[in-house]
């Protein structure tokens, strides 16, 4: 590579790490002050406050803003340098664009391995211990309270009930099925159903069981039983940022385990999924529309071309969380939701490099 190269991607990647670096001490700044009134209230030791929750708040909070700020590296070096003719002079040297844009792809496609490494695998068991850190010491814990539920348990074997609290533990209007060669075999039926954490079994309270025999059904009924159901707790306990702690294997393995057991309510980490192999790429793309940007000289310097750029990527991520919320209400799929704006910005950046200086 030529000395312009690891000029442009030292002046690239100096310019992000200063740019994240500061967002994220005012972040942590304004994070402490939202917070201190819990730190001291739970005393959480320091310790646990440094190492437990901000040493692990970082890594999540850098590679959520990567992208945004990637952009404003490159929008705000680039525009410097086309302001001083850098660019000009460059391109009159009989250097493309394109090969100018070489030592851009380099340092983004480093920053967006980064970013993916960080984000399937890094950052998951740094959310763990941050949010375990949060149920401990921080208000506003998590309750799952979910009603209408079916799951399938295992084969042959479905649950149903009408609704679930997490505070106590306890299922009410809950029915079992079990099923063989499509018929029904037997159908438990309770008014409510609570966890014996001592036992490590579900008490069934105010039941009754319909078995179907070949001599006839068989109705037995009670008021109070315990009993093994391949169901725990935690099931529900599982609330959605719980997906933050799964790396990217786990993820795929957890998806697969609730289709199995026919949750409906997956579709959001489904979107997870995909967010993490989309989100890399994006830092690409928004480099490539940068550069373009930025790279032609204007009477509004800078600043306007902060401002073009603040635009582009605010309307970027404005696009990002409406396809979601169409895949979410389940009118898009998830997959086509997370990659169409890197598809449709992708095409965006094409037709900027098309116009810009040559």
């Amino acid at each position: 590579m030529k000395k312009l190269d690891w000029y442009i991607i030292k002046k690239f990647l100096g310019t992000f790490f200063f740019a994240i670096s500061l967002i994220l001490v005012i972040v942590i700044v304004f994070d402490i002050s939202e917070k201190i009134d819990d730190f001291m209230e739970s005393e959480a030791p320091l310790k646990a406050i440094v190492f437990d929750y901000y040493l692990n708040f970082i890594p999540f909070f850098a590679n959520l803003f990567s992208p945004l700020f990637i952009f404003i590296a490159v929008i705000f070096f680039t525009s410097k340098m086309a302001n001083n003719t850098e660019v000009i002079a460059i391109l009159n040297s009989g250097m493309s664009f394109w090969r100018l844009l070489l030592p851009y792809l380099i340092a983004a496609v480093f920053l967006a391995s980064a970013s993916f490494v960080l984000g399937n695998f890094v950052i998951p068991p740094a959310n763990k211990e941050r949010i375990d850190f949060e149920n401990k010491y921080i208000k506003n814990k998590f309750h799952f309270r979910g009603k209408n539920i079916h799951l399938q348990l295992q084969k042959g074997q479905y649950a149903y009930m009408e609704s679930y609290n997490s505070t106590k533990d306890i299922a009410y209007k809950f029915a079992l099925e079990n099923i063989k060669d499509g018929k029904l075999q037997s159908k438990l039926n309770a008014n409510y159903i609570m966890w014996d954490s001592t036992s490590g079994r579900w008490q069934v309270n105010r039941w009754k069981i319909r078995e179907f025999l070949e001599e006839g059904e068989r109705l037995s009924k009670g008021e109070r039983l315990d009993t093994l159901i391949n169901l725990k707790p935690s099931d529900f306990k599982t609330r959605l940022s719980k997906v933050e702690t799964m790396n990217l294997f786990e993820l795929n393995d957890y998806i697969k385990a609730e289709q199995l057991k026919g949750t409906a309510n997956i579709v959001y980490h489904k979107i997870e999924k995909h967010k993490r192999m989309a989100f890399p790429f994006a830092s690409i793309i928004l480099t490539v529309i940068g550069v373009a940007v930025a790279s032609r000289k204007s009477r509004g310097g800078i600043g306007l071309h902060l401002g073009a750029g603040l635009l582009i990527s605010f309307s970027y991520i404005l696009f990002m969380q409406i396809s979601t919320t169409y895949a979410t209400n389940g009118n898009l799929s998830p997959a086509l939701a997370v990659w169409l704006p890197n598809i449709l910005y992708l095409f965006l950046g094409m037709f900027l490099v098309s116009k810009a200086p040559k």
